[in-house]
């Protein structure tokens, strides 16, 4: 089936990408740019603290569930008042010098990040809401598209800027360019939802999602799945270094060249599940996952030269966005019409934590015991929590809840 309109798609890039180029303009772009001017090793590790609220805003994306019900209000325009926050944020910097004023930059970025994660809240919802379920798959392509995007502008193409015209000059241009990429969004008119989404009495909650059938299954699934996967990106760059590659080298591997193998993998995911369903996806992904995890066992083993470790990352990078679009299509296919933002929200959060705990737990692993006992505990784990999250997808509903009073409480069979 096409898509309702180009529009739609035009306005959920712009949505995302307007989204994420801030975001990785502080993950990516910043750290660099403060060392080189020789600000701490300490202090620009502590800006990792900046994540929390991604992580934890499923606490108020109830509240924001609420609020876009209200007449007058909308989705659209909480994601506009969190936009100009972040753009506010981007001025307040673009005045600061990095090195001089790195510590002032804290409470700007804190709220930043918190203005990101709400306007995230409001964008997954209004995604749900606005593509039916049998289009999902694309808009978390997009998703994915989206955050390649974000590698390139936000990341690479400040520091290139940064060199070119300065910090405040830099900073200018990413504030205009994401005001620019959300123009899409911005013209295109509420009414576009989808007609079937419903308007419940009843406000978003924590408990009315756990309340559903088949909420444990997804939230246990949601937990697992990903725990692996950070025992090895965590770990990635140092085992790179530590393998005799240069900066450089890193540098195109997981810059540019990543981004472009990003939007290949977001692209792959959507054809993958148009065309075998999310069963064969999963099953798919975690065969392709472990064994991509066994390969980092044996290049730490061997001495595996240049050309297979850049295809053994390359191969990590473009699985972990076809990863990106199953997850997050899983994900939408769950969460009900009358609190998608509530019930994306913390099916992704959780999925975030832990993958931070996993690498968290690699980096005192290594430490203590090398690469190579890590790489192949990934790869165990991968494999049995893999087949153990395949089951608890099984049980979980996952056809978007638009009439909620008259669905089954039996597990839905749509994990196809």
């Amino acid at each position: 089936m096409a898509l309702r309109s180009k529009a739609l798609v035009a306005s959920l890039v712009g949505l995302y990408v307007a989204q994420i180029v801030p975001l990785y303009m502080v993950a990516a772009a910043l750290p660099p740019i403060l060392r080189a001017r020789g600000v701490d090793l300490a202090v620009i590790g502590a800006f990792g603290v900046l994540l929390a609220p991604w992580v934890f805003k499923f606490l108020w994306a109830p509240l924001i569930d609420r609020l876009s019900r209200r007449p007058g209000i909308g989705r659209k325009r909480i994601v506009l008042a969190a936009q100009t926050v972040t753009i506010l944020c981007i001025a307040a910097l673009a005045l600061l010098d990095p090195a001089a004023d790195a510590v002032r930059f804290f409470p700007i970025l804190m709220l930043m990040s918190f203005s990101s994660a709400t306007q995230d809240v409001a964008a997954d919802g209004y995604a749900v809401e606005h593509l039916p379920p049998e289009q999902q798959h694309i808009g978390n392509a997009i998703q994915g598209g989206a955050v390649a995007a974000g590698v390139l502008l936000g990341g690479s193409g400040t520091l290139l800027l940064h060199d070119a015209i300065g910090w405040s000059g830099a900073l200018a241009v990413v504030a205009a360019l994401t005001l620019l990429i959300l123009l899409p969004f911005v013209l295109l008119p509420e009414s576009h939802a989808r007609r079937d989404v419903p308007v419940s009495a009843r406000p978003a909650s924590l408990r009315r999602f756990f309340a559903r059938p088949g909420a444990w299954a997804i939230f246990a699934f949601a937990i697992l799945f990903r725990l692996p996967e950070g025992l090895i990106k965590s770990l990635e760059q140092s085992f790179l270094v530590d393998a005799g590659l240069s900066l450089s080298q890193i540098g195109l591997i997981s810059g540019a060249s990543a981004a472009l193998v990003g939007l290949a993998g977001s692209a792959a995911g959507a054809f993958v599940i148009a065309r075998y369903g999310l069963r064969a996806f999963f099953l798919g992904l975690v065969v392709a996952r472990t064994l991509i995890f066994a390969g980092y066992g044996l290049a730490d083993a061997g001495d595996p030269g240049l050309w297979p470790l850049v295809v053994l990352s390359a191969a990590n990078t473009f699985t972990r966005y076809i990863e990106i679009v199953g997850l997050f299509t899983a994900f939408m296919r769950f969460s009900s019409l009358a609190q998608a933002g509530t019930d994306f929200t913390l099916l992704s959060g959780v999925n975030l934590l832990m993958y931070m705990v996993g690498s968290m737990t690699a980096g005192l692993l290594a430490s203590s015991f090398g690469y190579g006992p890590v790489f192949w505990a990934a790869t165990l784990l991968s494999g049995v929590v893999g087949t153990l999250a395949l089951r608890l997808l099984r049980g979980a509903a996952l056809h978007p809840p638009e009439k909620e009073a008259t669905r089954s409480s039996a597990p839905c069979a749509d994990f196809n």
